[in-house]
């Protein structure tokens, strides 16, 4: 098998995934996921190591916006080590939800011990199943096989079942319709992208910041991690309109520049990119619609031109940066099959 043959495999595959998810979600009965109680009157804390952690901070935002109900991501090692801040005993309404592709994560399997030794309910979301799966029986396991380490189509499809969840029980049909347009919709940007996308890897960059605001901004984290794990880059994450505020002056001929731009906040966040095109940076550029000034200062526009609602398009706004860390890899004759210094299931002793 060739270098990156299976990531890219399973980057590739993502559209035939999301079908099968999102079919067997329409096929599960979800009332018995939920809270015993009203889920609407709870706290939901979405919980994860990682990659995990970002599709938490993501989830937490559309449970937001779907459901209006108070919602937070937490990392598994603070609720670990600070416990109290994050399940105060005065607080008996908070439904945590604990997610891991493989079911076997350390902290995530310590922290459903916890929540056991508590009392507390709690819906785990896997791929694998597993140990994390034996913990709760709500557990939502999804038909996603992948054997990268790096999780690409686990991510995506988690997090698309996560607002399929939340819209389901807001009753917001049509977010599940938005969402089940999405597979049809990546392979139509795979065709128009994927290839330009792969040509501008082939440059070298010192360092790759991605910008972003609101939920996109947990996708910039993640984006950010998949540079980095993929092909050992030095990658870094901000919030689009506080680059401004210190971190631009590592801006360089040799520096990327990546900005995942919001309908919301599109001309503050176009002003940064441009901004940074005008200091000198490579710039990327992901939007639903450009205009010609801010198409102009991407090297790399990829414009989704989606008629589905923005929180509906957290997931194709990652895939290129998915994309581009495995390209980078390869470019840098690296394997983002077998990244450096990483494992497919993170188990940590003591």
């Amino acid at each position: 098998m060739k270098a990156g043959e299976r990531t890219l495999r399973e980057i590739y595959g993502q559209p035939a995934v999301w079908r099968r998810c999102l079919q067997a979600l329409a096929n599960t009965n979800l009332d018995i996921l939920m809270p015993d109680k009203d889920p609407f009157s709870f706290q939901w804390i979405f919980v994860g190591c990682g990659t995990s952690y970002y599709l938490a901070q993501a989830a937490a935002a559309s449970f937001k916006d779907l459901a209006a109900v108070p919602a937070n991501a937490v990392p598994a090692s603070e609720i670990l080590l600070f416990p109290e801040l994050h399940l105060p005993v005065w607080n008996p309404t908070v439904f945590p939800v604990l997610i891991s592709r493989s079911g076997r994560t350390s902290e995530v399997l310590e922290v459903g011990e916890v929540l056991k030794e508590r009392g507390i309910q709690f819906l785990a979301v896997t791929c694998d199943g597993n140990e994390l799966a034996e913990l709760t029986h709500r557990t939502l396991k999804l038909p996603v096989v992948e054997e990268s380490t790096v999780m690409t189509s686990s991510f995506s499809s988690m997090l698309i079942a996560l607002q399929y969840i939340a819209a389901k029980f807001a009753g917001r049909l049509d977010f599940i319709e938005a969402l089940n347009a999405l597979p049809s919709e990546l392979n139509r940007l795979f065709e128009l992208y994927a290839s330009q996308t792969e040509d501008f890897a082939r440059q070298s960059f010192e360092d790759v910041t991605f910008l972003a605001q609101g939920p996109l901004y947990p996708i910039a984290e993640e984006v950010s991690l998949k540079i980095m794990e993929s092909s050992s880059t030095y990658a870094q994450f901000f919030h689009s309109l506080e680059f401004r505020h210190g971190p631009k002056s590592i801006v360089s001929e040799k520096v990327l520049v990546g900005c995942l731009l919001s309908e919301a906040g599109f001309a503050k966040e176009s002003a940064v990119l441009i901004e940074m095109k005008e200091l000198g940076a490579a710039t990327l550029a992901i939007a639903n619609k450009f205009t010609p000034a801010v198409r102009s200062s991407a090297d790399l526009a990829i414009e989704l031109s989606l008629g589905v609602p923005e929180l509906a398009r957290l997931v194709v706004y990652l895939v290129w940066g998915q994309l581009l860390g495995c390209y980078f890899g390869l470019q840098k004759g690296l394997d983002p099959d077998s990244p450096r210094n990483l494992s497919r299931v993170v188990t940590l002793a003591g």
